[in-house]
């Protein structure tokens, strides 16, 4: 992983492409060989969408961002055994090597968003976004930290912490084109996460989503206020519709967007599969803004230290929630969330 430095000069302008991809689901498949028959051709479709939009753009042309869970769609109403059998992959399986092929044959940074294993927590999956770079090297791990119905690090915090750290669950990868970090989803929708990723230095949020195509769409605010409060760029690509799902194959289509670290939306797809969405980021100017005194730089307005005892005595879900060695049932989340419900009624707070 090339390492960044303080200069300007080190952080040139380059475009970014939130590659706006059908996702094609393997909620149908009849087993496990079936599924991943079904990933490799998406990963060979996405080579060939990529390659054809680095050509049209350029190649400068070098991060490139695909959307959530794109070589699988999500469950719906599978347990998580059968998700984690059919659809998580390996740390280090064919698909992800398949995808490193891409970063390696194009000369690109790939984010990439799929449900995947971890040995250390048999039984269950985590929800990831990662960066491979040019040289094929995973640079980055982001285990998704909110989500309805997947595990997260929060749910086994505690031995997640002792084999990860706390780098493990807020990464920021430092290379050539500025210092990257990943955010899943509806995770755009907590100012937190994103706060935490900038005060370790993510001047690029790479944003894999896979959101309701809607006239109004409550991530589009929330990517807006994300990049301005944390002067930073956020590369958002949505898929093109679902195949082989048993929602809607519309449901989920369009709106692919680059946002500037003035929350400002330099580029926005339509509906369907689109390149559209590209455009120029300067990480340069990020740094300049956040160095430059001023009402703009949020960043450097905040006083964090008035909010730590409200953040740390306030009610929240409980860590730890999956017992070692337990699979829990989908109802769980929906248990731990009315748990919390429950509390915040009886302190009187909502």
């Amino acid at each position: 992983m090339a390492d960044d430095t303080s200069s300007d000069d080190a952080a040139p302008a380059y475009r970014a492409l939130a590659l706006q991809a059908t996702c094609r689901a393997v909620n149908r498949a009849a087993d496990r060989a079936e599924a991943r028959g079904i990933m490799k051709a998406s990963i060979d479709r996405l080579h060939e969408l990529i390659a054809a939009g680095i050509r049209f753009i350029g190649p400068d042309c070098r991060l490139v961002v695909l959307p959530e869970y794109v070589l699988t769609g999500h469950p719906v109403g599978e347990s998580i055994e059968v998700w984690a059998d059919r659809a998580a992959i390996e740390p280090d399986g064919p698909e992800h090597q398949g995808l490193a092929a891409i970063a390696r044959d194009l000369s690109i940074y790939l984010s990439a968003n799929a449900y995947e294993t971890d040995p250390n927590f048999p039984g269950l999956y985590f929800q990831c976004s990662f960066v491979i770079d040019p040289a094929g090297a995973l640079v980055l791990r982001h285990r998704r930290l909110n989500s309805m119905f997947t595990p997260t690090p929060y749910d086994v915090w505690d031995r997640f912490l002792e084999l990860y750290g706390i780098e493990g669950v807020f990464p920021v990868a430092r290379t050539e084109i500025g210092r990257l970090a990943c955010i899943a989803s509806d995770e755009i929708l907590f100012p937190e996460l994103a706060r935490a990723l900038a005060l370790r230095g993510a001047e690029v949020f790479c944003h894999s989503t896979s959101e309701a195509g809607t006239l109004e769409r409550s991530k589009a605010i929330a990517r807006r206020a994300r990049a301005l409060e944390n002067l930073a760029y956020v590369v958002s690509a949505n898929t093109a519709g679902i195949e082989g799902s048993p929602i809607p194959g519309g449901s989920t289509d369009g709106g692919s967007q680059i946002v500037d670290h003035g929350g400002r939306v330099l580029v926005e797809a339509g509906y369907g599969e689109s390149m559209a969405a590209y455009a120029e980021l300067d990480v340069a100017a990020v740094r300049r803004a956040r160095r430059r005194p001023g009402m703009a730089n949020l960043l450097a307005r905040n006083r964090l230290a008035a909010y730590a005892s409200t953040y740390a005595e306030a009610p929240s879900q409980e860590p730890n929630g999956i017992p070692e060695g337990r699979v829990p049932g989908r109802t769980f989340f929906l248990d731990q969330q009315r748990a919390l419900i429950e509390r915040l009624e009886r302190d009187g707070l909502i």
